[in-house]
Formats: structure tokens, C-alpha cells, sequence
């Protein structure tokens, strides 16, 4: 007959729980970041929706999610090498990619940090989608279309009339995040209102 040892539960129970809380490595290819296939991944994309589920059980990671999880120290971002890339690095390569990068990063991870899921919006026409608090993607539809802009870039009346049709067209109410020189994010929300 086995005898219980004490604390070998807690010990068992403590090494499980550090290993969720080790880094998971992610893979930079071009403009993708997909991570390995572990249970790990699997588990941040389930509890908080970070990325996209792929078939073969690896997440693809929007560059915006992978920057706000190298910066909490959740991913590994290796480079096509197998080097570790540092969040600046990135940050620096992604906003090169992509001409409004700090501003669409400074948004999310403002949002992330109230506690929303925001999600790439391409198929309707937007940056991000965002749900309100508590729904995750696929429970229920998002509130929101949320388009970033910097403080110093103007915007159109036919500009606004094209990103307010899109979120009409999609059923969701028009955000949009002004971000100023600090990376501070100011919210627009615009509606249809009947007389």
C-alpha cells in the first residue's frame, strides 16, 4: 500500500502551475507568428482568444497580440534563426510592416488592459473588433469596429462617412481610438440615431 506523502499534491500542483506560466515559443515568419503546438498555446488562445486556432492545433498570432505578449514576458518571439527577438526589436520591424503600427498597437493593448477582447476586423473593413467584456469570440457578435488613428492625422468627411458605413453595413457601432504622442488613447463612439 502506497502512503500519502505530504505536500507532494501542493508540490505536484506548483510545478504544473509554473509550467503554464513559462513563456510559449512563437515562431516569426514574414508577418506571421505562429506558436508551437502545445497544450500552453492552445490554453491562451481558449482563455483569453489571443490569435487564431490553426488545424494542426499551432495559434497564429496578429502582430499586434504577439507585441503585447512579448512585452508581459507570455511568448518567446524567435526569429527565423531560432534568435530571441526583444519586444523593441519587434515593435520596431512590425511598425515598418505596417505604416499605422504604434497607433493600432497603442489602441489594443489599451484595450486589453480595460479588460475587452479586440480582434483583427480585415473581413469587415476595420482594424479591430471589439466585444464587450466578458463575451468571447464566437458566443456572441462584437459591439464594436474600432479603427486607430493618431492624434496628427486628419480624417476625411468622406473618410469618416466610409468607416461609419462599415460599421452600419456590419451591424456594430463606429470606435474610433485617437492616440497622442504619448501613446494615450482617447474613444469616439459614433451610432445611428433615429429622430
Amino acid at each position: 500500500m502506497e502512503e500519502e506523502v505530504p505536500g507532494k499534491e501542493l508540490a505536484e500542483a506548483k510545478q504544473e502551475e509554473k509550467k503554464s506560466k513559462e513563456p510559449i515559443k512563437v515562431y516569426l515568419s514574414q508577418e506571421r507568428a505562429i506558436t508551437e503546438n502545445t497544450d500552453a498555446a492552445r490554453e491562451l488562445y481558449n482563455q483569453s482568444r489571443y490569435g487564431r486556432l490553426l488545424a494542426d492545433g499551432r495559434v497564429q498570432l496578429a502582430l499586434t497580440e504577439a507585441t503585447y505578449l512579448l512585452e508581459r514576458a507570455r511568448i518567446i518571439l524567435l526569429d527565423g534563426r531560432g534568435r530571441a527577438v526583444k519586444a523593441e526589436q519587434f515593435l520596431k520591424k512590425a511598425s515598418k510592416l505596417h505604416k499605422n503600427f504604434w497607433a493600432r498597437y497603442s489602441v489594443f493593448k489599451d484595450i486589453r488592459d480595460r479588460g475587452y477582447i479586440i480582434k483583427t476586423a480585415l473581413k469587415f473593413g476595420a482594424d479591430f473588433r471589439v466585444y464587450d467584456r466578458g463575451v468571447k469570440p464566437g458566443e456572441d457578435h462584437a459591439r464594436w469596429v474600432l479603427f486607430p488613428v493618431h492624434e496628427g492625422d486628419t480624417l476625411t468627411w468622406h473618410d469618416f462617412s466610409a468607416k461609419n458605413r462599415v460599421a452600419h453595413s456590419t451591424k456594430k457601432r463606429l470606435l474610433i481610438g485617437v492616440v497622442d504622442d504619448e501613446g494615450d488613447v482617447s474613444y469616439w463612439e459614433c451610432r445611428w440615431l433615429r429622430p
